[in-house]
């Protein structure tokens, strides 16, 4: 920059200039300065989202959630109409009590209740597990995977999971236990109770709500 000033006023560069009055060069005002946009700040880092939310409290229920929760449990395919009649409420309030029990978890599905012997799975057991301490998330999953599996359970006492199964025989049964569960490596010990026979307990109209 220095050269090419001495190159305006006739000087080769290498030559010492003589004093002269400083041009008079307009100053630099705010106005016509650049004008540099400051760096935009770092976005704060995104906290990390949990796992799994949970699920909202489930609302107090009055006695007629419970007599609807008793009417669904004993027959799933009743009609929004008729559960409101046997209530004593409109469709319309029905219909809402309905889907805030869906909501808040209470009612987790509707489903049938199957005779398992009718419907080709005439082999049933209850098969407890002790198993490695702190695994039972782990051995939950590969227990929700075994065909004919129908419910789960962590319980307190001499062994750790209580899981009912059905399956077609007692052929199924054994392979179920020796070569599926078995080979679990979480799975330290089990043993396999035989139902001879089961009654279906659920909520009947001739019996009083039990969740009253």
């Amino acid at each position: 920059m220095a050269a090419e000033q001495m190159a305006d006023r006739g000087e080769a560069p290498g030559q010492t200039a003589p004093p002269t009055a400083p041009s008079a060069a307009p100053p630099v005002t705010p106005s016509t300065a650049p004008q540099t946009a400051p760096p935009a700040p770092a976005p704060p880092p995104a906290s990390a989202a949990p796992e799994s939310a949970a699920p909202p409290p489930a609302r107090p229920l009055d006695s007629i959630d419970r007599d609807i929760l008793r009417i669904l449990q004993t027959d799933g395919r009743a009609s929004i109409r008729s559960v409101a009649e046997r209530v004593h409420v409109s469709r319309a309030n029905a219909y809402a009590r309905i889907n805030r029990l869906v909501e808040d978890g209470v009612i987790r599905g509707f489903g049938a209740r199957v005779d398992h012997e009718r419907a080709g799975q005439g082999a049933s057991a209850y098969i407890t597990l002790k198993i490695v301490q702190n695994s039972w998330r782990t051995v939950r999953e590969q227990l929700q995977a075994l065909p004919g599996a129908t419910h789960i359970a962590l319980v307190s006492g001499d062994f750790d999971v209580l899981l009912l199964v059905h399956t077609p025989d007692n052929r199924a049964l054994r392979e179920l236990v020796l070569t599926r569960i078995q080979s679990i490596p979480e799975v330290l010990s089990t043993r396999t109770l035989l139902v001879f026979e089961e009654t279906d307990l659920g909520p009947r109209p001739d019996r009083p709500a039990e969740l009253a």
